[in-house]
């Protein structure tokens, strides 16, 4: 935090926020649903009908996590009051997973940060796969000190926390940011794209990236989840859209999930299904960043339990090298066959492009700032990852260029 624009919690500086404004749709942006629950408003970065279709506790709490949704709007306020209900995650035997961090930005540059305390924990078992929630209570994010004048509000939600949003009061009238200013981006991924080690919500690689192009962004990153769903392809048929990338790869090695028969056909189908909502915008298919333990090696990925002992979770491949003569997916594997594919298909669809996600990370970044997990990238990185995906997407001559640049 700078000294310009302090973050405030508590009641230090004697101002009251005693407006309460009721928290709606247009006072949102990246969610694609909104649900009513017993304490408030709880986002959804998958419609109902896409939720309806799959049993995995893992994609229900990963695409209830809010990467990427904030609250959006006009205000003279001094004081900033949001009430939330967090549900925080916990592994047996792993340590503490970091408090989320809500990101205040105010005309588009930080101007806070701020945390809830209190709230749910969910622990999850790795090696049993169980799961139990402890339950907590509601929490209050405030911010004080801001300029006085008309201004721009955004509050960007912890990527990592399930977060029900309970009530917004405020020292001046609030009123929602019309939207249609700015080209959206939507973006699907794994956990990388989910924001996994970020510092804050609005330095996920994706966020960095969409502030740098000038876009509002719409982020399906999901932690476990960038599994060629068909719900989530549509998913993002259905919604609007300037700007479509889809990024490939760790998730169907993590889980060893299909052979090389299957995911050809799969990859295609959720193109084919992107492109009956959306068939002439940019779409962008991007493959997996460098990752040493599956650039050859196939999955499934298991939990590195030796390291626990350390204070510290890494994972490692469990697969056999030699299983891929059978048809098993490699990080190089999927590589090769989504360029492959591309080509093929932009004979035809000059809007598709493919970016290989070595661009973004690759052998002379792990030597730099390797994975700490051996997954995961870590804050630094996905600084350095969003700078690059901009360069290379929305630069003059990029995939994602405005038009008349």
């Amino acid at each position: 935090m700078n000294d310009e624009h302090p973050s405030v919690p508590g009641p230090a500086d004697g101002t009251t926020a005693h407006l309460t404004t009721p928290l709606t749709a247009d006072l949102l942006r990246g969610a694609l649903d909104l649900e009513r629950t017993g304490h408030g408003l709880l986002p959804h970065r998958l419609p109902a009908r896409a939720r309806a279709q799959y049993a995995d506790g893992q994609l229900a709490m990963a695409q209830a996590q809010p990467s990427g949704v904030r609250l959006v709007f006009r205000t003279r306020a001094t004081v900033v009051e949001l009430d939330a209900l967090r549900t925080k995650m916990a592994y047996v035997g792993a340590p503490p997973r970091p408090d989320g961090v809500y990101d205040l930005l105010v005309d588009g540059r930080l101007a806070g940060q701020a945390g809830v305390t209190g709230g749910n924990v969910r622990t999850v078992d790795m090696t049993t796969g169980s799961a139990k929630t402890r339950p907590g209570p509601v929490g209050t994010v405030r911010f004080a000190g801001l300029p006085d004048r008309p201004k721009d509000v955004e509050i960007w939600l912890p990527y990592n926390e399930l977060t029900e949003l309970v009530a917004l009061r405020t020292d001046a009238p609030v009123e929602p940011v019309p939207q249609g200013g700015r080209r959206v981006w939507l973006h699907h991924g794994s956990s990388v794209s989910h924001g996994s080690d970020a510092a804050s919500p609005s330095t996920t690689w994706p966020a960095l990236a969409a502030s740098l192009g000038g876009v509002d962004l719409v982020n399906l990153g999901f932690g476990g989840s960038a599994l060629l769903d068909p719900f989530v392809a549509r998913a993002m048929r259905d919604a609007p859209a300037d700007l479509i990338s889809v990024k490939f790869g760790i998730n169907l090695v993590n889980l060893d999930l299909m052979r090389l028969r299957a995911f050809t056909p799969a990859v295609h189908g959720f193109l084919d299904t992107i492109r009956e909502g959306h068939p002439t915008t940019p779409l962008l298919v991007v493959s997996s960043i460098l990752c040493p333990i599956h650039e050859d090696t196939p999955g499934p990925t298991a939990p590195d339990f030796s390291t626990l002992a350390e204070g510290r979770l890494q994972f490692r491949a469990a697969g056999d090298p030699a299983e891929r003569a059978a048809g098993k997916l490699t990080l190089g594997v999927i590589r090769e066959e989504l360029a492959r594919i591309v080509e093929q298909r932009s004979a035809e669809d000059p809007n598709l492009h493919y970016l290989d996600g070595r661009e973004l990370y690759g052998e002379g970044d792990f030597a730099e700032l390797p994975l700490p997990d051996r997954l995961h990238p870590d804050a630094a990185t996905h600084l350095r990852m969003g700078a690059r995906f901009a360069e290379a997407a929305f630069a003059p001559t990029g995939p994602f260029a405005a038009h008349g640049d």
